[in-house]
C-alpha cells in the first residue's frame, strides 16, 4: 500500500514536525497532515496523488513545513517502491475561519 510506505518514509525522514494520516485529536504546535487524494492505473503502472498539508502556529512556519516537505517528498525517488514523484502545485491553504496557519502541497506519485 503506498499510503504506508510514504508515511514511513515520512516518519524515518527527521522531519521538524509530526506526520499523521487523519487529523489528530489533540493538535501539536506544527504537523504534517497527508492524505491520498486520487490514484489511477495506466498500461501496468500507479499514480497517486498526495496532498500533504504543512500546519504551523504562524504563517511564516507554515511555509517553512511546507519547503521542508517539498524537499523530502522529491527524495522519495530514492525509495525502491517509487519510480517518479512531480510536485503539481503548493500554496497558501490557510483557514481564515479558524486562523489556521497551513500551506498545502500536491504531489503525484509514480509507484510499483
Amino acid at each position: 500500500m503506498i499510503e504506508k510506505v510514504i508515511k514511513n518514509y515520512l516518519d524515518e525522514s527527521n522531519l521538524s514536525a509530526t506526520v499523521y494520516m487523519e487529523q489528530p485529536k489533540i493538535k501539536p504546535s506544527k504537523f504534517y497532515l497527508i492524505e491520498k487524494s486520487g490514484g489511477g492505473l495506466t498500461d501496468h503502472i500507479n499514480k497517486s496523488t498526495f496532498i500533504i498539508q504543512s500546519n504551523g502556529t504562524s504563517l511564516y512556519e507554515a511555509a517553512e513545513l511546507n519547503e521542508e516537505i517539498k524537499a523530502v517528498m522529491l527524495n522519495a525517488i530514492t525509495l525502491d517502491e517509487i519510480s517518479k514523484v512531480d510536485l503539481n502545485s503548493d500554496y497558501n491553504y490557510t483557514d481564515s475561519t479558524t486562523k489556521t496557519y497551513r500551506y498545502q502541497a500536491v504531489f503525484v506519485v509514480t509507484h510499483y
